[in-house]
């Protein structure tokens, strides 16, 4: 019997084929998790607008690499301030820099990014709140490592987010302890309004992120949001070959590739209010 079930294996083996690489396909890869904590310090003005400093480390939980600075694969700093002409609409800017940045155009390096911002906020029903934010931004790269050629010198990126949360105050105090869950969606697309000869191909859409998350407000000063995001980037790798049975180039990598990364987020922000500041404030989410 156990000579028949070996035969049979066997048998069943020599049947098993490998599926023929198709380059037309889309390729998903779904890479290791990766950690995202965040430190913010907000001074918020008595006219209602704020400025914004934050740090951010990113680390994927794989080992691949073996030094780390500070214990992350990419380190990120940047200052922001913004400004509400109205309670729905505010406009701003900020310039952050980023320390071997993973996940621009598959490129890696640093680089130092300013950014010009629009932001519509406004309640839609059951006390929910409904937010767009629209970014567009110039990379500048020091040190730059690029994957599969030298790559342009910067970029301008387009960058729309929009969001829907709901506030769930647990006490009598209007700025007092609340629950804030919210879920967002992002995309963002490298501007490049001519091609050239030597350009690579792009996808439509390079990258977006699906968030959720589940903001506490612990006091006036202090939030804590802990979040969980679905982050896809979207390529065409170049393609590679090799010589088959018959003596023939065929494709077998390459082409239309998402790399998916989820992703585990902890922001933490103090709030320096100054006397006398705005009682109808807006206050933003972590995700600024």
């Amino acid at each position: 019997m156990l000579g028949s079930l070996l035969a049979t294996s066997q048998a069943v083996r020599a049947q098993t084929t490998t599926p023929a690489y198709d380059p037309d396909a889309t390729q998903r890869l779904v890479q290791k998790l990766e950690l995202w904590p965040e430190l913010q310090g907000e001074v918020a003005f008595r006219n209602g607008d704020y400025l914004l400093l934050s740090v951010r480390g990113e680390r994927n939980t794989t080992d691949v690499q073996s030094s780390r600075s500070l214990g992350f694969d990419t380190r990120r700093v940047s200052a922001t301030y913004e400004h509400f002409w109205s309670p729905t609409w505010s406009w701003g800017g900020s310039l952050r820099y980023e320390s071997d940045a993973r996940f621009e155009a598959g490129s890696g390096g640093d680089m130092l990014v300013p950014e010009v911002l629009l932001r519509h906020r406004s309640p839609i029903f059951g006390g929910l709140t409904f937010g767009q934010r629209l970014g567009v931004e110039r990379q500048f790269y020091g040190i730059r490592r690029s994957l599969g050629g030298p790559g342009p010198d910067g970029q301008f990126w387009g960058r729309l987010r929009v969001d829907v949360e709901r506030l769930f105050p647990l006490q009598s105090d209007a700025a007092g302890f609340a629950l804030r869950p919210r879920i967002s969606y992002a995309a963002s697309t490298h501007l490049r309004f001519q091609k050239d000869t030597g350009d690579p191909d792009e996808r439509t859409i390079q990258f977006t992120s699906l968030r959720g998350e589940v903001g506490v407000r612990l006091s006036s000063a202090i939030d804590v949001t802990p979040w969980v995001a679905y982050q896809t980037q979207y390529s065409i790798a170049l393609p590679q070959y090799q010589q088959d049975a018959n003596g023939m180039m065929v494709q077998v990598r390459g082409g239309r590739t998402n790399n998916v990364y989820p992703t585990l987020g902890l922001d933490f922000r103090f709030t320096l209010l100054p006397t006398g500041s705005k009682t109808d404030r807006q206050q933003l989410p972590t995700q600024h």
